[in-house]
């Protein structure tokens, strides 16, 4: 039986741009090295109550004050860790709004998780909201009860996601994934089957890491997966955009979001450099993640998760040439790190490929969160991100069954 159209069974808050009032124009009028000198001056009065996670994608700036660094689940893992301790009561999350919500959920109820300028967000993320997504749950359904259909959607859902779409795919039975475990999770998915029943995937919200990891599964993703873009829902369009038919056909139902950075990254740039490379001895390498689009991954020669990329660089042999698709600030960290062995690494595209949301975390934003912590008769912890619990409940589902698939297909999480 297919199930019934989904309920709002407890309420999740709408995705929006949360909004993050201006700084004193005292934290701006000082210099990067005064900035530095002041977080380390409040870093020594918090002690051991506090710990700082940085996020690949952020500054050399922001990053020389963290105490951990990695992709964003690995970065909530880790303050759950040092959390359990008892001794943290601060995690400051530098990085983007749905980090701080997954560092929230993995963390003690008596520490705060703080996002240093509430307004840093996810593209990605916001564009699959909760309510958007039951009605395509339901739209697709219907469409399918029509045509006779009688197997099962499972849902999956990048980290990258909100935690109210997290508890989404938690509640209808699907998992969460990141991009060094998504095929480990599609392969989980596929395997639910009972004998005779048929399996779709709805992967939300990368379409791009839904299609790559498909296709690495050996799915026909030009015959046999399907995008449903909410926007042209919204517009009154059929499920979203696409057709009976294209659904029916569909083993992957692949949600219209993407990250902004990665899909600056085109075919072009590749050819561009296997051009110039032409006939030369010792070519470059295109390294991408696989939030970049089809085209692109099919034209690299290694795919793989920042943490894959990152290794990569580390052990790439000296008198190697690397061009890297992911965000330049990491890009270029990286650049630095490997010219030291005589490696060479370069960005794959000129443009500017950053996370601009991810920029608005800064030395002045982290200073101010910091003299807050320590204002004699603090009465808030200011930019707290707190997920409701009825919520992290069920987002938890959808975390844990992806910890519990990873740990036994012994990948990382990253």
């Amino acid at each position: 039986m297919l199930p019934a159209p989904s309920p709002r069974p407890f309420p999740y808050p709408p995705s929006a741009m949360l909004w993050q009032p201006a700084l004193p124009e005292k934290y701006r009028q000082l210099t990067p090295a005064e900035l530095a000198d002041a977080i380390s001056r409040r870093r020594q009065e918090l002690g051991k109550r506090l710990v700082i996670l940085g996020h690949h994608y952020q500054t050399d700036e922001v990053i020389a004050h963290a105490d951990f660094t990695g992709d964003s689940l690995k970065l909530s893992q880790l303050a759950a860790q040092v959390a359990a301790s008892g001794e943290v009561e601060f995690v400051i999350f530098c990085g983007v709004h749905f980090m701080a919500e997954t560092a929230d959920m993995l963390t003690p109820d008596h520490v705060a998780v703080i996002l240093p300028d509430l307004s840093a967000g996810c593209s990605m993320a916001d564009m699959a909201a909760y309510d958007d997504t039951v009605e395509a749950w339901n739209a697709i359904h219907d469409s399918l009860r029509s045509q006779g259909w009688t197997g099962r959607v499972i849902p999956i859902t990048y980290v990258n996601s909100s935690a109210a779409i997290k508890a989404f795919v938690g509640e209808h039975g699907g998992s969460c994934c990141t991009s060094s475990n998504a095929a480990a999770v599609f392969a989980w998915a596929l395997a639910q089957a009972k004998p005779g029943e048929d399996i779709r995937i709805l992967f939300l919200p990368d379409q791009h890491l839904g299609r790559n990891t498909a296709a690495a599964a050996g799915i026909d993703v030009a015959r046999h997966s399907a995008v449903y873009n909410p926007v042209l829902a919204r517009k009154g369009r059929d499920l979203g955009g696409m057709t009976p038919d294209q659904l029916r056909d569909a083993k992957v139902i692949l949600w219209a979001g993407h990250c902004s950075v990665h899909k600056l990254f085109r075919p072009e740039h590749c050819l561009q450099i296997r051009e110039a490379d032409k006939g030369d001895p010792n070519p470059t390498r295109i390294l991408v993640h696989p939030e970049c689009c089809k085209e692109v991954v099919d034209h690299s020669d290694l795919t793989g998760s920042t943490e894959f990329i990152i290794q990569t660089i580390d052990n790439a042999p000296p008198g190697s040439r690397w061009a890297v698709g992911t965000e330049v600030h990491l890009v270029s960290r990286l650049a630095r790190r490997a010219a030291t062995r005589g490696v060479s690494v370069r960005i794959l595209s000129d443009c500017q490929c950053l996370c601009t949301t991810m920029y608005r975390i800064d030395q002045p934003h982290l200073l101010w969160v910091l003299d807050a912590l320590v204002a004699p008769g603090r009465k808030r912890v200011p930019n707290q991100v707190s997920v409701h619990p009825s919520v992290r409940e069920r987002a938890l589902l959808a975390l844990d069954r992806m910890l519990s698939l990873s740990t036994k297909a012994k990948v990382a999480v990253e």
